[in-house]
């Protein structure tokens, strides 16, 4: 009898049921006309290499006559607000990616997102990178930041109470990301704003990302609240909703903790300063990570919410405040202007 290579993974049952269900769901789509759509992202990299980030979701065109026809609207303007939650992700199609005049395949994932890097010989600063599905016309477009080759400092950024204020409780916090249909309703932490942009300013072509655990399906409404409200232009680092090939549920932190573990291999001359909040793990995350890694970190900064947005955080980290972890300094604030003066007095350029 024939035996199973040891290699070959059996994918935990919620996965699979989410892969039933999502097939049968596509099936159903693609039968009434649905079509497959790429929603692009910002990515980043380097003058070798880019990392290119979307996702694939069934949508349909708009109807004849219908006022979002009449306004000219795009199939992947369809999909916002809570549709981005109910949208139909889809695999089983070969993207094109297109940069410099060269074109790439490449494969979504389960859940239809485009992780992939590609080599190429680019100049640093912001280049466009188009996405097609399979032979479609129909195609998005994106940013990527390529960092310049002598970067020597980063900007690595928390979204949630750190660059925005939700005033949500934490269990409340999906479902505001999913039903808010417009990201007006967000509020921007007072401050931060400039001091990520005079960090981004005085330090040009330097890899700017913004790094949470929401869901892909929030990029596009925290993309459009970022630039609303003038923080620097960067990639986000989000994550996945759902089972994975082996849990039930994806671990928020470890998804941090990967993708600063990342960041320092493809950056390994990049100094970091991390921004981040005393909500829940931020310090206890940065704190292992500079102990890690003291050399690829430049600062520590951590906004203190206040005693209200604590109680609705769930409760302040249990991490002790820092003043230093293995030679990196850590400075907080309550707003943007708190962290730029100390900033300043540390010596970092801003």
């Amino acid at each position: 009898m024939a035996r199973r290579p040891l290699s070959v993974t059996r994918m935990h049952r919620a996965a699979r049921i989410e892969d039933a269900f999502h097939g049968f769901r596509a099936r159903r789509a693609l039968k009434r006309g649905y079509l497959p759509t790429v929603l692009s992202y910002t990515g980043y990299g380097t003058t070798e290499w880019i990392r290119v980030l979307g996702r694939v979701v069934l949508a349909k065109d708009p109807r004849p006559g219908s006022r979002a026809e009449r306004k000219n609207r795009k199939r992947e303007e369809s999909v916002r607000g809570w549709r981005s939650f109910v949208s139909v992700p889809y695999s089983e199609v070969d993207v094109v990616v297109e940069v410099d005049g060269t074109s790439h395949a490449v494969r979504p994932d389960r859940g239809g997102v485009i992780d992939e890097v590609i080599a190429v010989q680019l100049e640093p600063g912001t280049h466009t990178v188009t996405l097609r599905a399979g032979t479609s016309d129909h195609a998005a477009t994106s940013p990527v930041l390529v960092a310049a080759d002598q970067a020597s400092f980063g900007l690595i950024s928390d979204v949630d109470d750190t660059v925005m204020v939700t005033a949500l409780p934490r269990p409340l916090l999906a479902a505001w990301n999913t039903f808010v249909l417009d990201e007006h309703a967000r509020v921007p932490t007072p401050g931060m704003a400039v001091l990520l942009e005079r960090l981004a300013a005085t330090h040009p072509n330097a890899p700017v990302l913004y790094l949470s655990t929401g869901a892909w399906n929030v990029a596009p409404a925290v993309t459009r609240f970022l630039s609303r409200n003038l923080f620097p232009a960067g990639a986000l680092l989000l994550t996945d909703w759902g089972p994975t090939h082996d849990r039930w549920f994806r671990s928020g932190r470890e998804h941090k903790e990967q993708s600063l573990q990342r960041l320092v291999r493809e950056f390994p001359t990049v100094k970091w300063l991390l921004v981040g909040d005393d909500g829940q793990h931020d310090e206890a995350i940065y704190a292992q990570f500079a102990k890690e890694h003291p050399d690829n970190v430049a600062a520590v900064a951590i906004r203190q919410l206040s005693n209200a947005e604590s109680v609705l955080a769930g409760g302040r980290s249990t991490a002790e405040k820092h003043a230093q972890t293995s030679g990196v300094p850590w400075v907080y604030g309550a707003d943007g202007a708190e962290l730029l003066a100390q900033l300043k007095e540390l010596g970092i350029q801003v």
